[in-house]
């Protein structure tokens, strides 16, 4: 964690039904998470989308960029 500069973008797919519309608020505790431990490097881009069925049916995958110094 000492390389890392910042966090560039999180995607973040959610497991559940056409009808639920509320992924960005599930994917809002990744996002917490990472402010509450980076500061304003845990600031990122980000996106939520609702998957059908995700591997190994877990409820969330969540894909991370981030910059890291040599």
């Amino acid at each position: 964690l000492s390389k890392l500069k910042c966090v560039v973008k999180l995607t973040g797919f959610v497991n559940a039904p056409a009808t639920f519309t509320e992924q960005p608020k599930v994917i809002n505790g990744a996002s917490d998470f990472l402010v509450a431990v980076l500061g304003d490097a845990g600031r990122h881009a980000r996106s939520a989308v609702g998957a059908g069925a995700l591997p190994f049916n877990v409820a969330v995958e969540i894909e991370g960029i981030f910059q890291i110094e040599p």
